[in-house]
């Protein structure tokens, strides 16, 4: 049921301590909205001065994640579209960075008209703007806007003041949600409250006062413990919202329904009549996550394996895929960097599964094709995304046609068998962001494939983030050796899914599927290679038990 009326705007802020959850919690009001049938979107303010994440490395940030417009944003972006189903783009993952840069623009251009350019009126409104810019599609019943970071940091300082000036603007139309810590003291057994009325007096201090507080927490809410936060922070008893530590992410929506986040939300927002939310798919993807039938081990083979968030996506399709099929998925974390010709039998044997992840740089890269030659050798199924998929292009010129030497251009320049090379239109671009070949891109499929079978579509769309690509001038002698281009770009004729015929189930592509994956629609890609492990498990030979 669509309101009549005017958008309506939720903030979500968060105090104490970062990583509180943000993201999850906002995805997870967006999902309880959804299920009663408003329509929703979220974006991610990120109070950073880079333009946008493309630039960052994993360790600073975790992935980097890609919209179908090409837009490389907050990891944050991914979870709204795993819980919404609903694509995101460049409108959803603002940055100071990008804030700052319209400014300085549209100084440049005058039009300002020879004004003093300040924080307050110029970039505030800048900011106002990129928050209603979604609500001004009249398609949107909520906009929920997550601000990155912590009140108190001076990065989101024009950010709350923007909150406070839109809070002051819509009235009854906005809402603020304030996310905050209820620490846990061991030595005397108790939840402490003073750093949520520390935060909310910080918050209150910038002008902002919150409708709601979530109160993140390892152990339940004592009595009493509720009012005695809505008594020093000026919100109803009610508004309280005990959110504690979930087993998965996916419980958290159920967790909120149970605590009657929405309701509070709606109901202060001035929406007195709504359907009870539908959330029987949800509960049924539920139910087969956390009642599997079986269970598979898979190797996830990439350089930034003790940093989860790297592979974030990756991890929550294998997730998805797993629930599909009701098989519990370990994934087993594997350093590239760490793999060796000698320990890859150690390190990889009993895994019904392999995966090579995406990245950049050489670091690393022996190892990947070292796991990629054991998975083609050794009949075990192989997913390679992206730069796992040229790993396995280089490792199959090196081992099948006997170029020792094959490389991609971006390891070395020097090469004389060039497999992977970089495009042309990059080989003049000097600036690193957002200069990629980004987001959406058609992707032919051959008939009778291993990918025809698995998407059952002639054409597929796939979103990329990359510069360099198969070498077309290697193509014939690929398909002689055995390793088929089965799925290409119409437009350039880019080679986007290769495939080995005389194996069980080796697939490289060149975009990232990952992506695409949610709750809803579990990625067909990801289906198929959790299916194909299953089956590789039930093959094994006993007595290899997985590592």
């Amino acid at each position: 049921m669509a309101m009549t009326g005017s958008t309506k705007y939720i903030f979500v802020t968060g105090g104490v301590t970062s990583s509180l959850g943000k993201g999850i919690i906002s995805a997870s009001l967006a999902k309880l909205l959804q299920a009663r049938g408003f329509t929703v979107t979220i974006q991610k303010l990120d109070p950073y001065i880079n333009v946008d994440p493309g630039t960052l490395n994993p360790y600073e940030h975790g992935e980097c994640f890609v919209t179908e417009d090409g837009a490389e944003t907050d990891l944050d972006l991914g979870h709204y579209e795993r819980f919404l189903d609903v694509p995101t783009s460049k409108a959803n993952n603002v940055t100071t960075g990008r804030i700052y840069q319209n400014v300085i623009n549209k100084e440049r251009q005058g039009e300002y008209l020879g004004k003093t350019v300040q924080v307050i009126p110029h970039i505030t409104d800048e900011i106002k703007r990129n928050i209603q810019a979604l609500g001004r599609r009249g398609i949107y019943d909520f906009v929920i806007t997550e601000v990155g970071g912590t009140v108190g940091d001076i990065e989101s300082l024009p950010y709350v003041e923007a909150i406070r000036q839109l809070k002051w603007e819509k009235g009854r139309d906005s809402l603020v949600v304030h996310l905050t810590l209820l620490p846990f003291l061991h030595t005397t057994g108790e939840l402490k409250t003073k750093p949520t009325q520390h935060s909310v007096k910080e918050l209150l201090s910038l002008g902002v006062q919150p409708d709601v507080l979530v109160c993140r927490t390892e152990h339940p809410m004592q009595k009493g413990m509720k009012d005695k936060i809505a008594l020093f922070c000026n919100v109803d008893a009610q508004a309280v919202i005990e959110s504690r530590d979930a087993d998965t992410i996916y419980d958290v929506p159920l967790m909120m329904l149970e605590e009657r986040l929405d309701e509070v939300v709606l109901r202060k927002l001035g929406v007195t009549t709504f359907p009870a939310a539908d959330l029987t798919a949800w509960k049924d993807f539920l139910r087969r996550y956390k009642e599997p039938q079986g269970e598979v081990h898979i190797g996830l083979v990439g350089k930034y394996v003790e940093l989860k968030d790297a592979y974030k996506s990756i991890k929550e399709a294998l997730e998805h895929a797993g629930a599909e099929s009701a098989t519990k998925v370990h994934i087993k974390w594997v350093h590239s960097e760490k793999l060796t010709a000698k320990n890859v039998v150690k390190q990889l044997g009993g895994l019904s599964g392999i995966l090579v992840a995406p990245g950049f740089g050489h670091r690393g890269i022996e190892g990947k094709i070292e796991a990629i030659r054991y998975a083609r050798e050794n009949q075990v199924p192989f997913l390679g995304i992206c730069l796992g998929m040229q790993c396995a292009v280089i490792e199959f010129a090196r081992h099948v046609l006997g170029h020792a030497d094959a490389n991609s251009t971006e390891m070395n320049a020097d090469t004389t068998h060039p497999v992977i090379a970089m495009m042309e239109e990059q080989k003049a671009i000097v600036n690193k962001g957002g200069t990629m070949r980004l987001g959406a891109y058609p992707c032919a499929i051959t008939d009778g494939s291993l990918a025809s079978r698995i998407y059952r579509k002639k054409q597929v769309s796939e979103r990329h983030r990359h510069r360099f690509e198969f070498n077309n001038a290697y193509l014939d002698a690929y398909k002689q050796a055995g390793m088929l281009a089965t799925g290409m770009n119409p437009q350039g004729k880019l080679v986007e899914i290769v495939e080995i015929k005389d194996h069980p189930w080796f697939v490289g592509v060149q975009f990232h599927p990952e992506y695409r994956s949610t709750v809803a629609k579990p990625h067909p890609l990801f289906v198929s290679f959790v299916q194909a492990a299953v089956k590789a498990a039930h093959a094994l030979p006993s007595e290899r038990t997985p590592v």
